[in-house]
């Protein structure tokens, strides 16, 4: 791909969520380097790059994967600026990692505010339900529900008037990784479209 000609873009993502959740697998997953069962855990924040193309445009995600363990929290604050979207990811079987997305909303909300959206009132966003294969093995009771992530998804949606995305996947078999960034990426387009600023800084 010869990228950097006129009307190509760039979006700096950023995934966020308990530790252990599959963060890192999902953007392992995307970035076509398979699933290890033994990952280690992200410290402090790390980051990659993806070049694609959506509806014939040619596109670069940036993806900072932000490490969920609560002693790096005044480590990840400094890398919301410049987002274009959000990432929140918990996984379907350890349900308090689903309590906790409320949290991680509040706190990219902390770290984001100022920036005006003409028309929408947050950053495009994705919920994901992550680890789908373990909850369909029946090895694990109090497992979240389909039901339960969509109606999170759309309280957040309606609370912030939020551009919302509501995604399960599972970064083992690889289930709707693809599908998540592009949708994601066609909410990011249609941020454009509507004159919303992109302020990514691939510095950070």
């Amino acid at each position: 791909m010869n990228f950097g000609a006129p009307g190509d873009r760039t979006y700096k993502l950023v995934l966020i969520g308990d530790g252990a959740v599959g963060k890192t697998s999902i953007r392992e997953r995307y970035l076509g380097k398979g699933f290890k069962r033994s990952q280690l855990a992200t410290i402090g924040v790390d980051f990659a790059q993806k070049y694609t193309t959506y509806n014939g445009v040619n596109v670069r995600h940036i993806i900072w994967d932000l490490a969920g363990q609560p002693s790096y929290a005044s480590v990840r604050r400094h890398y919301y600026q410049g987002s274009s979207a959000i990432l929140l990811v918990y996984s379907v079987v350890e349900r308090e990692s689903f309590d906790n997305a409320s949290k991680w909303l509040v706190e990219a909300h902390k770290h984001l505010r100022g920036a005006e959206w003409s028309g929408w009132e947050w950053f495009p966003t994705a919920i994901i339900g992550n680890k789908i294969d373990l909850r369909e093995s029946g090895q694990f009771e109090d497992v979240v529900s389909t039901e339960e992530g969509r109606e999170f998804s759309d309280h957040f949606s309606e609370t912030l008037k939020a551009p919302v995305l509501y995604k399960e996947t599972s970064a083992l078999t690889g289930a709707n990784i693809d599908a998540t960034f592009s949708e994601l990426t066609g909410l990011m387009f249609q941020a454009d479209e509507n004159r919303l600023p992109r302020r990514v800084d691939s510095s950070n």
